[in-house]
């Protein structure tokens, strides 16, 4: 398995990525053994960084990663995230240490060692969003204090939002890592596609994290399931919209099917290898997650990382047929 630098953290972490979501559902919804034997086979496969989050399963998530990794004691990279609800200015920094803390005792550790922001951001107040003053003023300084106290290692953000606001936060070197959508269906490697808010282009946000060393963490590779051949899982998540690059799960399978040229042309063994393959060729990408609802999906998951990043080929085809999405309905 290809390790790749966390951007300036120090961390050298498996190109694939554990994600512990809610949209393949293995961590929130399976069975205990099927957990184990997935983090154990990710082990003996090299992956080395798990992503979870509070909100995963209310819970649940971080709870089952733990009593995982409690047994089998690895020698890996835990990241988590705070999604913060609307709280008033000046109480930001007291919900950040709570949620850590509460996060700190689902996993059974005493510390992680990647802490994300997981709200939206935002120019002016919405619910749910933050501002990058917000940001700058609350979140960062608490951050600040949980890593003087050794609690997390790094911290880093969720790149969902608004386009300036997010940039300006890029700009101000303060966050080791953000991740971003990143998939095939996806004409700019760090596009805007949650329904509270309209879809911008922001594809200069890796140069950007580059300049200033940001970590990038690739999300949504697979477009919900769209890019993974359509196949359904008891434990996925059904109805998952908005994941790619159209306004419904099934817009994104129909767009998806166009690159299954490029399998049959040679550049992947399957639209699945094409997509994680895909958006392991950024340079600026450290790691990619991948969600799960079954173990044996890491070894195809393992398998496609095997293959690199796309050829310069396929990667011409690749925006050749991403092109043909402009101007269509989204």
């Amino acid at each position: 398995m290809q390790l790749r630098k966390l951007g300036t953290t120090g961390i050298e972490a498996s190109v694939l990525g554990f994600g512990c979501g809610t949209v393949g559902g293995l961590m929130t919804r399976g069975e205990a053994r099927d957990q184990e034997r997935a983090v154990a086979r990710a082990l003996e496969l090299g992956i080395n960084y798990f992503d979870t989050a509070a909100q995963y399963g209310e819970g649940k998530s971080e709870t089952n990663l733990g009593r995982v990794l409690k047994a089998l004691k690895p020698d890996v990279f835990v990241a988590t995230k705070v999604k913060l609800p609307d709280v008033e200015r000046g109480q930001i920094g007291a919900a950040i240490s709570t949620a850590l803390d509460q996060s700190l005792a689902r996993l059974g550790r005493e510390r992680v060692d990647l802490f994300q922001l997981h709200n939206v951001i935002v120019t002016a107040p919405k619910p749910g969003g933050l501002t990058p003053a917000q940001v700058l003023e609350e979140v960062v300084p608490a951050m600040e204090k949980l890593r003087a106290a050794g609690k997390i290692g790094h911290f880093g953000m969720t790149a969902l939002g608004e386009t300036a606001p997010m940039l300006q936060l890029v700009d101000a070197g303060i966050f080791a890592t953000a991740q971003m959508p990143l998939n095939l269906l996806n004409p700019s490697p760090a596009y805007r596609i949650a329904k509270d808010y309209p879809a911008q282009d922001y594809d200069c946000m890796l140069e950007r994290m580059a300049v200033v060393g940001m970590g990038g963490v690739g999300i949504r590779v697979m477009a919900g399931g769209a890019l993974g051949g359509g196949a359904s899982h008891p434990l996925a998540r059904s109805g998952v919209g908005r994941m790619g690059s159209g306004s419904t799960f099934a817009a994104d399978q129909a767009r998806a099917q166009r690159f299954d040229a490029l399998v049959h042309e040679g550049h992947a063994e399957s639209a699945g290898h094409l997509a994680i393959r895909y958006a392991m060729s950024s340079p600026a990408i450290s790691t990619v997650l991948i969600g799960l609802s079954d173990p044996g999906q890491l070894e195809d998951a393992a398998r496609a990382a095997a293959g690199g990043p796309l050829s310069a080929a396929a990667l011409a085809r690749v925006a050749e047929i991403q092109a043909t999405f402009a101007g269509e309905p989204r």
